[in-house]
This record gives structure tokens, C-alpha cells and sequence, in this order.
């Protein structure tokens, strides 16, 4: 019996790791479909690729009929903590994302939902760490809507794909570090072929656990 192939939608492209996560889609032989949402359009055009232009993302009732007939989400939408107040990184990270996702599991609930995270999430929501404590009741409500699947990635660092315009200069210029913290740290650095290749396996053919840390994330993109 053929497998199913991947229809994803994918949010974040505008971002690092939303972008590196669609470059790697597209060129995937198991991803059929991709769809992106965006506030203004990325400028990538590709055979695979359909995009939606949406300046709400609080609100995509008007964009419902679209979101229809997909079997994955790679969800890459994020802003970091710093220089951000508590109120707007809560609803940023939390309020927007489990809108999308109870729109998502109403309308698909075959669908594999992947949240990106982070390494020193906090699952049990008490920590010190503001951040970490919002992620970590994100992760926990993301597992309780009715996916059929539901996982939470928590790289560490990642390296960009080739050809990205996304990349913060920050990565490019301690790329050199890589190879030397991969070696003595293995699971806080991969690939973003890696990443991704985690994300399309799970999707395919799941996982034991819904929490990805970087050493499974480097386990599921060698295969």
C-alpha cells in the first residue's frame, strides 16, 4: 500500500526556521503540497507551493476554507523573549498559537501538528524562566487538542540550510562553532535538513514520545 504523502502548512517562513523548514519541504519527495500563511508575500515560487496573504493572525476565520485538506503543520511562528514585555510575548506565543491550532484540529483532524519550541522549555509551567514557562504550557495544551498526531521540537542550536536569506547574521557568523559543539554537545546542534527531516519522519510514521529534544531530532533526520 503507498504511503500518503505530506500536504503541510507551514507558518514562520518569514522567520529562520520557518523558512529553512520550507526550502527542505520543498524539496522533499514525501511533501506534496505546502502551504504558507503570511503577513506580506515571501517572494518563493515553486510547483508545490501555495500561499495565503493574512494580516491577522488572531483572527483566520476568513481564511478557514483554505486550511482544509492538509495532513500536517510544521508551526515555526515564534518571537524571542528579549526586549518584549510579558503581556505581548504570552499572547504571541501562546494566545496566537493555540488559536491556529483548535482552528486547525476542528478542520483537519487527521493532521500531525509539530510545534517548534526550544531546548529548557518548562513542562511543569512553575520554573523561573518566564519563557520557558509559557512554552511549557503551550506544549501542554497543544497535547490535549484532538490531533492525530501532536509533537514539540526542542532544538538547541540550528544550523541554516544552504541558501536561506532568513538566517540571523548571528548564525552566519559562528557557523565555525558547529562542528566543534556538535562533537563535545551533540544534541544541542543539528542540521536544519536534519530538523526537518525529523518533522517529515514523525509525520510518516510517528513517535514514542511527543516532546523531540535534539538528540532525537538528530536520531529522526538520519533516517
Amino acid at each position: 500500500m503507498e504511503q500518503q504523502k505530506i500536504r503541510v502548512i507551514i507558518t514562520g517562513s518569514t522567520g529562520m526556521v520557518g523558512e529553512g523548514v520550507l526550502l527542505e519541504c520543498l524539496n522533499h519527495s514525501m511533501v506534496e503540497a505546502v502551504l504558507i500563511i503570511n503577513r506580506k508575500p515571501l517572494g518563493i515560487a515553486h510547483p508545490k507551493l501555495k500561499e495565503i496573504i493574512h494580516t491577522d493572525f488572531f483572527n483566520i476565520s476568513p481564511i478557514v476554507d483554505q486550511l482544509k485538506g492538509y495532513n500536517a503543520c510544521y508551526f515555526c511562528l515564534g518571537i524571542s523573549s528579549v526586549g518584549i514585555n510579558a503581556e505581548d510575548y504570552y499572547k504571541t506565543t501562546y494566545t496566537l498559537t493555540m488559536h491556529i491550532a483548535e482552528t486547525l484540529s476542528t478542520l483537519n483532524p487527521g493532521m500531525t501538528f509539530t510545534y517548534v519550541s526550544g531546548a529548557g522549555t518548562d513542562s511543569s509551567e512553575k520554573g523561573r524562566v518566564r519563557w520557558a514557562r509559557v512554552k511549557g504550557k503551550t506544549e501542554n495544551h497543544l497535547s490535549m487538542l484532538p490531533f492525530k498526531q501532536q509533537f514539540n521540537f526542542r532544538p538547541g542550536f540550528i544550523k541554516p540550510t544552504r541558501g536561506q536569506s532568513k538566517a540571523h547574521k548571528f548564525y552566519r557568523y559562528i557557523n565555525w562553532i558547529f562542528p566543534i559543539g556538535r562533537k563535545i554537545y551533540p544534541k544541542g546542534f543539528c542540521t536544519m535538513h536534519e530538523f526537518t527531516l525529523a518533522m517529515i519522519n514523525v509525520t510518516l510514521h510517528g513517535f514514542n514520545k511527543n516532546v523531540v529534544d535534539g538528540k532525537d531530532i538528530i536520531k529522526l533526520g538520519a533516517k
